[in-house]
C-alpha cells in the first residue's frame, strides 16, 4: 500500500529582484513535491503585492501559493529548499485539516 498523503499549503514570497525565475522556482518546488510521490493539488499566482514590513529594504514581494497532497516527509525538503534559495524572502508551509483521498476530489 502507498504511503499516506496529507494535505499541505504553502506560501512563499520571491524576492522582487528575482521575478523572472518565478516559473524555474515554481517547477523546482513542484519537482520537490512530486518526487516523493506527492502531487500539486491547486496553484495560485498572487502576483507583486506590498509586504506588511519591508525585508531586506524591500516593500514588494511576488506571492505564490502552492496546495499540495504529499507524505510526511515532504515539508521539511520543501522548507530546506526555500532557506537555502537566495531568491525566497519568506515562505511558509502548513498542514490542511482535511485528509487527502484522491477519488474523492473530482468534484
Amino acid at each position: 500500500m502507498a504511503e499516506k498523503l496529507r494535505k499541505y499549503e504553502t506560501l512563499f514570497v520571491i524576492h522582487p529582484d528575482h521575478t523572472d525565475a518565478k516559473d524555474e522556482i515554481v517547477e523546482k518546488i513542484s519537482q520537490i513535491i512530486q518526487q516523493d510521490g506527492g502531487e500539486v493539488l491547486k496553484q495560485d499566482d498572487w502576483g507583486m503585492r506590498k509586504l506588511a514590513y519591508p525585508i531586506e529594504k524591500k516593500r514588494q514581494g511576488y506571492y505564490y501559493l502552492m496546495e499540495f497532497a504529499a507524505p510526511a516527509q515532504t515539508p521539511p525538503k520543501l522548507e530546506q529548499t526555500f532557506r537555502i534559495d537566495e531568491r525566497i524572502m519568506r515562505f511558509i508551509v502548513v498542514k490542511l485539516d482535511e485528509k487527502y483521498e484522491p477519488e474523492t476530489l473530482a468534484a
